[in-house]
């Protein structure tokens, strides 16, 4: 059994407004490469947006969200 949480179904908890900021957030940081934990690692991250946030871990081809937030 998986339980892992996609991110698609977290957005989808998400009032528009928290949906939009989420994707903005986590499509800066994927542009900040310098800002990436060592690639690979067992490191992660945390990115933040206006009124959100997106915890990551990186690879070499992109990153995984771990844990993501919106403050209404």
């Amino acid at each position: 059994m998986d339980l892992a949480v996609r991110v698609e179904d977290a957005l989808d908890e998400l009032p528009e407004e928290g949906r939009r900021e989420i994707l903005e957030t986590i499509a800066s940081v994927l542009l900040r490469r310098d800002a990436w934990p060592t690639v690979g690692g067992w490191e992660a991250a945390t990115w933040f947006g206006r009124r959100s946030w997106v915890v990551f871990t990186a690879y070499p081809d992109g990153i995984d969200v771990v844990d993501l937030g919106w403050v209404c």
